[in-house]
Parts: C-alpha cells; sequence; structure tokens
C-alpha cells in the first residue's frame, strides 16, 4: 500500500518515549565518557567526549534518514547495500588502521569507520528481506542453507579481524529472525547439537591451553618470557590466547588478578563501591586514578564509571532507558503490518539486547569480557551510529504502521 503523504509526515507518528530515551542515553554518554577520560583538574582530559558529540550530531542526521525513507524502499537496495557491507569488510582485512592489536577500522586521513557495526544492519536487512519474499519457502532446507550462507560470510569476515564480540552478538540476532519467519523447529535442534559437540571440543581445546599456559608459566624465567611464548601458542588451539584468557578468567576470577583478570576486578570494585547513590559525578576514584584501566573506561566499561559515579540509582534508569528502547522494539515486532518490517524489527531488537546484556554482564563478571560496547553510552563514532541507524528503523517501521 503506497502513502499518500510527504515522507516528513512520518515524524508525527514516532514514538515519542522511545526517542527521548535515546537522546538522554545519548547525551548522558557524553557526560560519562567525559568522567571516564578525567584525570584531575590540573591534567588535560582527552577529547572523546567532544568527539563522541560529534558522531551523535552525525547519527541524528542518520536517524532522520533512516525514519525519512520508507524500509521497503530500502528493501529494495538490500543486496546492494549488503554487498556493500560485505566489501568493506574484505577491504578492512587487507588495508585497515589497527588499535589495540585488532584490525577492525578503516583509516581515511586520520578518520576510522568500523564496518562490523554496519554489517549487522546489512545482514538483518539482508535476512529480512530475503525471508519475506512471499514466494520464499522458508521451512525447506535451502532457505536455511541460504540464510546460514550470509551469516557465514559476515561471522567469518569479521571473526579475521578478529572481532569474536561482534561476531558472537550475530547468532541470536539471527537465529530470532529465522525463529520468527517460521524456519522449523528441527533445524533449531540440530543446531543446538551442533553448538553443544562444538562446546565439546572448545572445552577440550580450553584445557589444553590451560595445560600448556601452566607449564610455560612454571619454566618462563620472567613474565615478559612467559606473555611471548604464550602467544606463540596462537596457531596450536581454536581461538586466541587473550580471548582463553578471558574465559579462564572468567571461570576462576583469582586466576591473575594482576594481569589478564585485572580489568574484572577492578570494574567489580567500581560498581560495588558507588553504593545506592554513587561517589558523584567525577569522583570515581577507581576511574580517576586509573584502576580502572584508562584505554577501556570510555567504552567497554562505561558502565563502571557510572555505576561507581552514579551508584544503583544512575544504574536503574540506565536500565529503565534501555528497556524503553527494547520494548518499543518488541511492540514494534508484534505490531508490524508486513513480514519484513517485523523481522527487521526482530533482529535488531535482539541485537540492542545482546550489547546491553553482554556489556553489562561483563563489568560484573556475569560474562566473559568480549569487547562488546553499550549502545549510545560507549565511546564509538561507528557504533553510535550504527545504533542510531538501527532505532530509525525501528521507529520508521512502527510509525508506518500506523499511518496505513
Amino acid at each position: 500500500m503506497t502513502l499518500k503523504t510527504t515522507p516528513w509526515a512520518i515524524f508525527k507518528h514516532l514514538s515519542w518515549v522511545s526517542l527521548a530515551a535515546m537522546i538522554g542515553l545519548a547525551v548522558f554518554g557524553v557526560f560519562a565518557i567525559y568522567s571516564a577520560t578525567y584525570r584531575g583538574e590540573d591534567l588535560p582530559n582527552a577529547p572523546f567526549y567532544w568527539l563522541q558529540a560529534i558522531w551523535i550530531g552525525a547519527g541524528l542526521v542518520a536517524f532522520v534518514a533512516a525514519v525519512a525513507i520508507d524500509y521497503r524502499q530500502i528493501g529494495k537496495w538490500t543486496w546492494v547495500l549488503y554487498s556493500i557491507c560485505v566489501l568493506l569488510l574484505v577491504i578492512v582485512l587487507g588495508r585497515h588502521a589497527e588499535r589495540y592489536g585488532a584490525g577492525r577500522w578503516l583509516g581515511i586521513k586520520g578518520f576510522g569507520i568500523q564496518p562490523s557495526e554496519f554489517a549487522k544492519i546489512g545482514l538483518a536487512f539482508a535476512l529480512a528481506y530475503f525471508l519475506s519474499n512471499p514466494d520464499r519457502d522458508v521451512r525447506s532446507f535451502k532457505t536455511l542453507v541460504l540464510c546460514l550462507l550470509m551469516l557465514g560470510i559476515t561471522m567469518g569476515l569479521i571473526l579475521l579481524q578478529p572481532d569474536l564480540g561482534s561476531a558472537l552478538v550475530l547468532l541470536p540476532m539471527a537465529a530470532a529472525m529465522l525463529f520468527v519467519a517460521g524456519i522449523p523447529l528441527r533445524y533449531f535442534t540440530a543446531a543446538l547439537i551442533a553448538a553443544a559437540i562444538f562446546g565439546s571440543v572448545l572445552y577440550v581445546n580450553l584445557l589444553g591451553y590451560e595445560a600448556a599456559s601452566q607449564r610455560l608459566h612454571a619454566a618462563a624465567p620472567n613474565k615478559e618470557t612467559y606473555t611471548r611464548q604464550v602467544f606463540a601458542l596462537e596457531r596450536k588451539f581454536i581461538l586466541k590466547p587473550y580471548q582463553w584468557e578471558r574465559i579462564l578468567v572468567f571461570l576462576n576470577p583469582e586466576r591473575d588478578p594482576y594481569g589478564w583478570g585485572w580489568n574484572l576486578r577492578q570494574s567489580q570494585i567500581a560498581v560495588g563501591s558507588g553504593g545506592v547513590v554513587g561517589k558523584g559525578w567525577l569522583q570515581g576514584t577507581q576511574n580517576v586514578l586509573g584502576f580502572l584501566p584508562r584505554q577501556v573506561a570510555p567504552n567497554d566499561f562505561i558502565f563502571s564509571v557510572i555505576a561507581e559515579e552514579g551508584g544503583f540509582a544512575a544504574g536503574v534508569l540506565v536500565l529503565i532507558a534501555y528497556a524503553v528502547l527494547l520494548l518499543n522494539g518488541l511492540w514494534t515486532a508484534l505490531s508490524a503490518r508486513d513480514r519484513l518490517g517485523r523481522l527487521l524489527a526482530t533482529g535488531i531488537t535482539v541485537m540492542l539486547l545482546c550489547h546491553v546484556f553482554v556489556n553489562m554482564g561483563m563489568t560484573i563478571g556475569v560474562v566473559p569480557i568480549t569487547g562488546v560496547p553499550l549502545p549510545l553510552l560507549s565511546y564509538g563514532g561507528s557504533f553510535v551510529l550504527s545504533t542510531m541507524v538501527a532505532l530509525g528503523i525501528l521507529q520508521n517501521v512502527r510509525a508506518r504502521r500506523t499511518m496505513y
């Protein structure tokens, strides 16, 4: 059904509560990032908060575009958009800006973007458009194979960067979309069996890595030699040494409290010491004194900074804002008038839920540390931009449902 209105009429039908939650989180994030980079009145503050504010401005423009352009019209360009996302992921493997030991950014005159963040939306559109085709038999094995092929290509390219956290977010997103599309449950049962087998292989691998690292630790003359030898184990096991160490620290937080377990230990101290109302803005000792590492405080561990300075009260407010966004996404998926909108809303909502759960969970030790950022709060231009685009698409689907 074609709308006989201008594209701007859509803005009368937005969820204003959800919009307020998005803007509120984004603004709050700028103040949190300022605090996360604060080192005292006598020391200059890093410009991350200004950069984040600029990205939020760009994100608002992208949000408006994502709302104004009918998602069904965007769907017609799905394969072009998805191909561009895949191409960027391929390019980033060959010519990239390397940060923190991983090549995830494309650098353009000192300006970096992270293609994996946009690839999540690209994959969501690809799966939604493919599965919403009225001529598609969603119960056929061929349909499942083609969906898994799209998922595998995207995940594989992201894993090669390496970016395990972003790659893992794609799994529940795709699974939820396949379930809503009507893929037979027997395929999910087979997937669970395959996951159990792979998990067993990983566990055996984990035991092998732990035994090898213990032997090296006993024989190494100093920590530098041990670290070099541990990283030399990379080719012998499925995951990289730092990934195994994160899992081992998650299983046993006392394994290496002054090494691999430092970030988790300091994050838990920060969250726990905040109490009910926190220590006050710019007063977080774990952050200001550098116990919470400065390279991760503004991004992966921004919630730790918020919880220390704002306490339980600030944490609850953040959770309420996210609940508004996620419930809006759930309602949008349930009330969408077509399959494309329903699947898009499902994929985007589950993607955001995974980011919120994993990030907050890793700051308190509920899940292993994976480097998954917190939507709208963590520092990161590409992630802010892609998140606002994703939220714009949700508003797009919801508002156009009310305009019919």
